[in-house]
């Protein structure tokens, strides 16, 4: 298979010795400016790309993934992105003390950079055993001398500070979206489970499932749902009894689905549907779509967002996307779509790749929620005109109320930002963990560039973000809201088929 069918599905240098830990970044603020409600915080960058090699962009860092387990964060990242797909290699940052000074690296053994055979890696996540006291970075590589790409999982048993290399997790044929938890409650039947989500365009973008139960070392056959649903983005999340609950887009991002297993991931069922979904396109050229972001809290209730448009119809058509949220207790019956009240749906301004983040230690109506987001001020601008921020908000009553925005980085102009055959690029997703108290969000930051080199790195706030108890309740979505959804899904749908059922940016690495 060439590298260009390869990078189709899949788009989104080592001056360092492999595996090994690297000196913190100094926890350095950066000046920004806020037109939103709260005052900025300090923000420490906790990560830079040290490659050089003139195939990639440097010097980029691009989606991030979190997981927090006690006080330790461990991030995971792209590193020195191709403008067609993938990156030099994958970062990671991670902090054992609760967000407050942070270590980096680089993963060994995956690509050339840094000791293995691949060129190019992509779609990290990361995940920790506790059973098997493992830390776990899923990722796929990419090469065009290799016609069975593979979904890798790299492990740490030093608490995310070095790194093995990677163990093969699954094969297939432009592999996509990988997603990686463990079953971490020591009551559960299956504690010690730990589970990959990928999508596969070689089996006609089929979701797929595989288990391991010995820290990540081997993992099993891969398996199909139920209905054999196909789609991307999957987040799979673990109850308390040992059930996987798997939010993921279908394949035309008109729709969220979700299926579970209640054995272990002997066996899966069928994908359906929680909710259409309908989208108002980003502008200015930058990469984003309603990829689901999934948490859970301690009594196993499940919270997916995405960014949505259904709150803000006009004339026919979308102004703006909302980030919009849904919840499940049993992974197959859901809630009715609700509004997150960022701003007025009267406002201009557009929200999108959310990152959310629960407090594993609250539940139901006191759980406490954290949000980050990517937004626009101004939903209809241009490439030129585009200011890109980073927002936050909180609840501290499980969603019920929301507190105001704060803004957490910006303004940034899109052509500081790595390019891809999909846009720009901060990510197809991002994300949120606390550690203790606090939430921790690490997101991509960018400066003006340097000449011909970005300045592209990722992020963190200096002293972590607290959830506050807010007075902005949520608004259900009415029988005329989702109508408009699902005529505008239709839409999309039939396009999609139209298109010959190609898939769109973030379903490529």
């Amino acid at each position: 298979m060439s590298l260009a069918s390869l990078l189709h599905r899949l788009a989104r240098p080592s001056l360092l010795r492999p595996g090994l830990v690297t000196t913190a970044l100094a926890a350095g603020a950066l000046a920004l400016s806020t037109t939103t409600a709260g005052a900025a915080p300090a923000l420490t960058q906790i990560s830079a790309d040290p490659y050089t090699n003139s195939t990639s962009q440097h010097a980029t860092e691009v989606e991030p993934d979190t997981f927090s387990y006690g006080s330790t964060i461990v991030s995971a990242f792209q590193v020195g992105r191709f403008t067609d797909g993938g990156s030099s290699n994958v970062g990671f940052a991670t902090s054992t003390d609760g967000g407050a000074t942070w270590a980096k690296g680089f993963l060994p053994g995956i690509t050339t950079q840094a000791g293995g055979t691949f060129q190019r890696v992509s779609d990290p996540s990361v995940a920790y055993d506790a059973k098997h006291n493992a830390w776990l970075i899923s990722s796929i590589p990419i090469t065009s001398s290799v016609a069975v790409p593979e979904v890798f999982t790299s492990r740490s048993t030093d608490g995310g500070l070095t790194w093995s290399n990677p163990v093969v997790t699954a094969t297939g044929s432009s592999l996509d979206k990988n997603w990686i938890v463990c079953d971490n409650t020591a009551t559960s039947a299956f504690y010690g489970n730990c589970y990959t989500e990928y999508d596969n365009n070689g089996d006609g973008d089929r979701i797929k499932m595989t288990t391991s139960s010995d820290g990540g070392l081997t993992w099993g056959a891969s398996k199909n749902t139920g209905n054999n649903a196909t789609g991307l983005g999957g987040q799979p999340v673990v109850q308390p009894n040992g059930t996987v609950v798997v939010p993921i887009s279908n394949a035309s991002e008109t729709a969220i689905r979700a299926f579970t297993s209640t054995n272990g991931g002997s066996s899966w069922t069928s994908a359906r549907t929680v909710a259409t979904v309908s989208t108002f396109t980003v502008r200015g050229g930058l990469r984003s779509g309603p990829l689901p972001s999934a948490e859970i809290d301690a009594a196993g209730k499940v919270y997916v967002v995405w960014q949505d448009c259904r709150f803000r119809a006009s004339g026919g058509s979308c102004t703006a996307n909302d980030i919009v949220m849904a919840t499940t207790t049993n992974g197959t019956a859901w809630s009715s779509v609700t509004r997150i009240p960022i701003d007025a749906t009267t406002s201009t301004v557009d929200h999108f790749i959310p990152g959310l983040a629960v407090d594993p230690a609250t539940s139901g109506s006191t759980a406490h929620l954290a949000l980050t987001y990517y937004y626009h001020p101004t939903a209809n601008c241009t490439a030129a005109t585009c200011q890109l921020d980073v927002g936050y908000v909180s609840s501290t009553n499980g969603g019920g109320t929301w507190t105001a925005p704060t803004q957490l980085a910006g303004p940034m102009t899109h052509s500081w930002l790595a390019s891809t055959t999909q846009g720009t690029m901060v990510g197809d997703y991002i994300s949120t963990s606390f550690s203790g108290t606090t939430a921790h969000p690490v997101f991509a930051v960018a400066t003006a560039p340097s000449g011909s080199v970005f300045n592209e790195a990722m992020y963190t706030p200096t002293s972590g973000l607290t959830a506050a108890a807010g007075t902005a309740a949520v608004t259900t979505a009415t029988a005329r809201d989702n109508a408009f959804s699902a005529r505008l899904a239709a839409i999309a749908y039939a396009q999609w088929l139209a298109n010959g059922g190609t898939e769109g940016g973030e379903d490529s690495p």
